[in-house]
């Protein structure tokens, strides 16, 4: 079994930092629908602006909002307006393709993709 990336949200802009909360990241329903990405499910955030890393998992955002509020610990770890990129995983034993949302500066999707 490999873990293979399966989903992937590309460059979104963090919106929010809610240290007084009990940890996660919440993202715009409509970007974890069009990517793939379930509510609950653990992903790996890159910073783009720091190179900083973490897990953690996925709570629904209001839908059309572009929210991207990273939560708790994590909060600490990233800045207003660092660009990220959320990625989701699965363990497989036969290749997979993965879909890929490119998001604009205020987290609204410009491109899809398949790698």
């Amino acid at each position: 079994m490999r873990s293979m990336l399966r989903s992937k949200i590309h460059r979104a802009t963090v919106t929010e930092r809610r240290l007084d909360y009990e940890g996660s990241i919440t993202i715009d329903v409509d970007l974890l629908e069009r990517s793939g990405i379930w509510v609950g499910e653990k992903v790996l955030i890159a910073d783009v602006n720091n190179g900083k890393r973490l897990e953690t998992y996925t709570l629904p955002g209001e839908r059309g909002s572009g929210i991207i509020a990273l939560n708790g610990a994590a909060a600490h770890l990233c800045n207003l307006g660092d660009k990220i990129i959320i990625m989701g995983f699965e363990l497989t034993d036969e290749p997979i393709h993965a879909k890929v949302v490119l998001v604009d500066d205020e987290n609204k999707v410009k491109r899809e993709l398949t790698y």
